[in-house]
């Protein structure tokens, strides 16, 4: 009876967004490139195509917090839904400037009934926040910067003789201090643990010391691709989304290593304010529908954030006989020595370990 009253309390909350979408508008923000190209055929053109909302697109999601924080105070909401990281989208939450969402009132239960909450992977779902997939930075390498065997493990990326060539890493902390670690011996499960003591950072500073010669640093997701394809790197820490895109859409000689793969979620928020509250609320329920979800991972490798939409991903959009599932990191093979991003630790330890961070740079 609980199940069969949240489905029509879903089907009611749907059918309440899809009779104020008449003529109606949404902005929705995102990162860009590959991914925003997989949410638009997945959640945008099948929305629109449903409701007749036009949906505009930003691509402002690398300054979601700023942007949602400016627009709230200053009384001038502009966006609807903003895709943010977990971090961000936190702190969003913890700043007041974002809604909250009960879950099983506004999202729709799984097709056999199984409410939201229960159906999203157990810890991804917050107060304001919704999720929709499960990624991973990870390393990827040309394989024809190698003749024999290219890098199978953090490890081999600390291996300068053996894999000799230029690396590129992301200009932050986060994720290059955790991969130093388990170069260094650490395992996944205590690298937070050892990351949280002023050793542990020492430790991960000075690992980070034996490859920094070697390094260049990229800043936005589509750079690591083209400094591979360029030839400017042997290899690079990346979005396993665009790794995916530039091997399956571009025919790239890629490779990539999940070995110590550090994942991470990306989340609906609806802004405090937002013009269309109603209509994002409706768009929100809409996209993290379990079919939507599944579709989404049609277009690009980002394992569905909902347990009931693993069994439902097939091949990719493009090319038939490319099987989606294995390319997920969530993929049993790939899976087996992931390290959690610790969005927490990282609310806490941010700004002190940005400093140091750059600091060392400038060394």
């Amino acid at each position: 009876m609980k199940k069969i009253l949240l489905l029509t309390g879903s089907i009611a909350a749907i059918a309440a967004g899809a009779a104020i979408a008449q003529d109606k508008e949404l902005t929705i923000v995102s990162w860009g490139g590959a991914y925003s190209q997989s949410q638009i055929k997945a959640y945008h053109e099948p929305y629109t195509e449903k409701t007749g909302v036009e949906i505009l697109n930003e691509d402002k999601s690398a300054n979601a917090l700023a942007g949602i924080r400016s627009q709230v105070e200053a009384g001038n909401v502009t966006w609807d839904v903003v895709d943010m990281l977990q971090a961000d989208a936190q702190r969003a939450c913890d700043e007041g400037l974002v809604l909250e969402v009960p879950h099983d009132e506004w999202l729709a239960p799984a097709p056999d009934g199984t409410p939201a909450s229960e159906d999203f992977i157990e810890g991804t779902l917050g107060p304001c926040f919704i999720p929709q997939i499960l990624y991973s930075t990870m390393f990827a390498y040309n394989t024809e910067a190698f003749d024999g065997e290219g890098p199978q493990t953090i490890e081999d990326v600390w291996d300068l003789e053996k894999f000799p060539g230029t690396r590129a890493l992301q200009q932050i902390p986060q994720k290059n201090l955790e991969w130093a670690l388990i170069a260094d011996g650490v395992a996944p499960a205590d690298v937070y643990d050892v990351l949280a003591t002023r050793e542990g950072q020492d430790r991960a500073f000075a690992k980070l010391d034996q490859i920094k010669s070697e390094v260049v640093w990229w800043e936005a997701g589509a750079q690591p691709p083209q400094l591979l394809a360029d030839g400017e790197v042997v290899m690079t820490t990346a979005y396993n989304g665009r790794v995916f895109n530039a091997v399956a859409a571009e025919n790239k000689p890629f490779e990539i290593v999940w070995d110590g793969q550090v994942w991470d979620l990306d989340l609906w928020v609806i802004p405090k304010g937002a013009p269309n509250k109603d209509l994002a609320l409706d768009f929100l329920a809409f996209s993290t529908e379990t079919e939507q979800l599944a579709a989404q991972a049609s277009w690009i490798s980002y394992g569905p954030a909902r347990k009931s939409s693993a069994p439902l991903v097939g091949s990719y959009a493009t090319k038939p006989d490319l099987d989606m599932g294995p390319q997920m990191p969530t993929a049993p093979e790939n899976f087996k020595n992931a390290l959690q991003n610790d969005f927490e630790f990282w609310a806490d330890n941010q700004d002190e370990l940005n400093e140091r961070f750059n600091a060392w740079l400038a060394q």
